[in-house]
């Protein structure tokens, strides 16, 4: 009888650590799961604040060269503005003693 107690208790224990290991590696691949889905949130923010930074970047690289460009066309205008006047006095003092045709 002590020898089928001392079986019971052994065939017990092992069947106890067994169950106990499987719920260990249930456990562990829950938290697994969890810590992936917390990896994936995260590298999704990251890579979400830094198409924003790019974006807030060209447009500010793009607001910056419009107005460049938009200051060189007036200058380049009042040029041709002071050329052109210029140009028709100096025309209007070659034809003004003559007689019209």
């Amino acid at each position: 009888m002590k020898a089928s107690k001392v079986g019971l208790i052994a065939l017990a224990s092992v069947l106890s650590l067994g169950l106990s290991s499987t719920l260990s590696l249930a456990q562990g691949a829950k938290q697994d799961m969890k810590n992936a889905g917390t990896d994936t949130k995260n590298a999704t923010k990251e890579a979400g604040h830094g198409i924003s930074k790019g974006t807030k970047k060209a447009y500010h690289k793009t607001a910056h060269g419009t107005k460049v460009a938009a200051d060189k066309t007036a200058d380049t205008s009042k040029t041709v503005a002071h050329k052109t006047s210029a140009g028709t006095k100096k025309t209007l003092h070659k034809v003004e003693g003559k007689p019209n045709p």
